[in-house]
């Protein structure tokens, strides 16, 4: 097999390269020292999911007697990650000058905001265990806590939104949007950390699921593959461009359930306590309290072996079993 040589293009090559930096800066980070690293980011993912479900992930010799030397060596490595990181998004979101004072500032600001997060982990541990329930109590398919902690996409995606949002509701800039989609990626569940999520909410399965930044979910919810919780539309100023401090993403009270593939959009949307919003159902108004939403089953058409067509009602039960809710 032959090998590729630029060979006497490559100055041509690097000058037509650089010059296109040079022509659009929109998708180029040249010339700044801070910049958040996704490498640093997905390591502290990794520690904070080991500090948080300790003896599941990361070492798994724990016991009474060393539990507490694990977490006091964990914990300062999870710390210098997190100020690391918090500080670099900082400095590169204030776009500030680099003068000694003006970084001063910044790691004042980084350590006391890696401080607040750190004290948040025993709150949120709290919060994710409820979360574990409830999935164990909604899918039967649950033999027991550990496989869902070690075994299913959306706890994990639901684990990472909830450290990422304890970020967000900080006001650390990037970093959180970098968690989320490391877990968009590992599980298909796409969830903005700004969204609100109440206690013991369960993503069965998992892959597709959408939550919009400014979506409102209560207690006690249960959502299925494929649930968009989307904006309807995007409002925009007098000049056209987006306006991104309203609500767009739709509110979902506690005790509802939201099957496959079911799309709800709008930041005027309610979903009532107590609802179920069957399958494939597409909302954009708002549904009460102890509502069923369905759509009404198409007429399928199947063409047998021997040539005949069977359609209709009659047919259709006797091949495809109803849909329960």
């Amino acid at each position: 097999m032959g090998s590729f040589e630029i060979g006497d293009k490559l100055p041509e090559l690097v000058d037509s390269i650089v010059g296109s930096y040079n022509d659009d800066p929109r998708t180029r980070h040249i010339g700044r020292r801070f910049f958040p690293s996704n490498t640093e980011i997905t390591h502290l993912i990794e520690k904070l999911l080991e500090l948080v479900y300790p003896g599941f992930i990361g070492r798994q010799d724990l016991n009474d007697f060393n539990i507490g030397y694990h977490v006091g060596e964990l914990l300062p490595r999870v710390g210098h990650l997190a100020y690391r990181q918090i500080y670099r998004s900082l400095v590169h979101d204030e776009m500030e000058s680099e003068g000694e004072h003006r970084l001063a500032v910044f790691q004042k600001r980084a350590a006391e905001l890696t401080a607040s997060f750190l004290d948040s982990i025993p709150r949120v541990r709290n919060i994710l265990a409820d979360d574990v329930q409830a999935a164990l109590d909604g899918d039967p398919a649950a033999e027991n806590t550990e496989e869902i902690i070690l075994a299913y996409p959306g706890m994990l995606a639901v684990t990472v939104h909830r450290l990422a949002h304890e970020l967000c509701k900080l006001k650390v800039p990037l970093m959180p949007r970098v968690m989320s989609e490391w877990a968009h990626r590992e599980t298909g569940v796409d969830i903005h950390p700004g969204a609100k999520i109440g206690r013991s909410f369960f993503i069965d399965h998992g892959t597709g699921v959408v939550i919009g930044e400014t979506t409102d979910i209560g207690e006690h919810v249960k959502i299925y593959q494929g649930v968009t919780l989307g904006a309807l539309s995007f409002p925009k100023d007098t000049e056209g461009r987006i306006i991104r401090e309203q609500k767009r993403h739709p509110t979902v009270e506690d005790h509802v359930t939201i099957y496959a593939n079911a799309i709800i959009l709008g930041g005027d949307t309610v979903i009532g306590e107590h609802s179920v919003i069957g399958g494939s159902v597409f909302l954009t108004t708002t549904v009460p309290p102890w509502s069923t939403v369905t759509i009404t089953p198409p007429d399928l058409r199947v063409k047998t072996r021997d040539g005949a067509n069977r359609t209709g009602p009659d047919e259709q039960r006797q091949i495809v079993p109803d849909y329960q809710i």
